[in-house]
């Protein structure tokens, strides 16, 4: 039996997720441990191989026994072991070096996929990706329904649509995984702090959703889903400690301590929305009762009605605010100065409790142009230290992307525990 001991387990700090069927973690482990006997030490060196073929695309025996540090013939057993069970196969020959062509082994894509979908206030994104991380198929539709029930059966129609793109039947999703605002609630076992999603914290939401997507279905926070793309793809990917604040329709942070993402006990951890920040223009109390008076106030909600306040004529969004501020409206100046001032004194309030080396913006607004620029001439009066600032250069499908990612973690977990020890050549 393959084995591995991960990050995507359920309890405090974990994403959330149906655990698996006989109720245990990773087979194999108990308690996250297991004494270090045969069994474990081929699945750790088949783990190894695996993960380095995977982060490298394709490799030779000779190339993974330098990477490993295993002797040539582990390697050779171990690829032996998983070309026959069906997770690596060959794809080819390296030619041009000294010695006979390097046999080059790479990821079955066929081995298992991942559906990852997106649910946002206006738009619902969605991709699906083979076991080697492959796209198969991604899309976008726009969000029409106005209740929870609603949502979900667009989220179907959206999945129905990748099923049929990619050629992957539902029934060969290894692992579905749903970016969402809010965190798991498990005294309700619902979703809650879901911001501007109406009736999406209702308990039936999430027994359909299950019922719709599998009861495996893993529930990510859409920010920090986008932090694991941010480090998986963009800024964060070399830096061990960075905060990604994510400034559209709504407000959040992702936030990676050590190289992992934290959750908190609750998972609440990076619900920023909530804190006690705002400015007279942008504030509306019961806004701010319903998800957070810095959302209330910083948010694209917010900046629309901090204009109007002073006298804009009916902004539509606060992209058209941004817009006319660039074109020199003295009111939108005002009104994008106070959002960068909102926003540094947010990103003070994470430095001096974190310390990041890194804070990335994200969404609608902490991507527009010239506002990072902004926010960083306003930081020093506030922080006591600077971290660096970028805006991240992931684009909307950010969230996708960090699903993708955990979603492939977790059905390593499901494909490798799967394999029956006589297969893996486990005795």
């Amino acid at each position: 039996m393959v084995v591995r001991k991960v990050d995507y387990q359920s309890g405090p700090d974990k994403a959330w997720f149906t655990p698996l069927a006989d109720g245990g973690d990773v087979p194999g482990f108990v308690g996250g441990t297991a004494p270090a006997g045969p069994q474990l030490i081929r699945a750790m060196n088949e783990q190894l191989i695996l993960d380095h073929i995977r982060r490298s695309g394709e490799l030779s025996r000779a190339e993974l026994a330098r990477l490993t540090k295993l002797s040539k013939p582990t390697v050779s057993l171990t690829l032996s072991n998983l070309e026959r069970t069906g997770l690596v196969r060959q794809c080819g020959t390296r030619t041009g070096t000294p010695g006979p062509a390097a046999i080059l082994y790479e990821i079955r894509p066929e081995a298992g996929s991942v559906l990852a979908l997106d649910v946002g206030s206006e738009y619902l994104r969605g991709a699906i990706c083979d076991l080697s991380g492959a796209r198969r198929a991604d899309a976008t539709i726009e969000a029409k329904a106005a209740t929870g029930h609603g949502r979900v059966g667009e989220l179907v129609k959206l999945a129905e649509r990748l099923y049929a793109e990619s050629g992957i039947a539902a029934a060969d999703i290894t692992q579905a995984v749903l970016g969402t605002p809010g965190v798991h609630d498990p005294g309700r076992n619902a979703l809650s702090l879901t911001g501007a999603l109406p009736g999406w914290e209702k308990p039936t939401v999430l027994a359909e959703l299950r019922a719709a997507f599998g009861p495996s279905l893993m529930i990510e926070n859409d920010i920090d889903a986008a932090a694991l793309a941010e480090q998986a793809h963009g800024h964060g990917h070399d830096v061990q400690t960075f905060a990604f604040v994510s400034i559209g329709t709504g407000i959040g942070m992702g936030l990676v301590l050590g190289g992992r993402l934290h959750r908190g006990v609750h998972g609440a951890a990076g619900e920023i929305g909530y804190l006690p920040l705002d400015h007279g223009t942008g504030t509306d109390a019961r806004d701010a009762r319903k998800r957070g008076r810095l959302e209330a106030a910083a948010s694209a909600a917010g900046i629309v009605r901090s204009a109007r306040r002073l006298g804009m004529s009916r902004p539509a969004s606060a992209r058209a605010v941004f817009a006319a501020a660039a074109d020199g409206d003295p009111r939108a100046v005002a009104v994008v100065a106070a959002e960068a001032t909102l926003v540094a004194r947010a990103i003070a309030s994470i430095v001096v409790v974190v310390d990041p080396e890194l804070v990335v913006l994200g969404g609608g607004i902490g991507q527009a142009d010239g506002f990072l620029s902004q926010v960083g001439r306003a930081l020093p009066e506030y922080s006591p230290v600077l971290p660096e600032l970028r805006v991240s250069a992931l684009g909307a499908d950010a969230v996708v992307d960090g699903c993708l990612a955990a979603g492939l973690e977790r059905a390593w977990v499901l494909t490798t525990a799967a394999v029956p020890a006589s297969e893996s050549g486990v005795s």
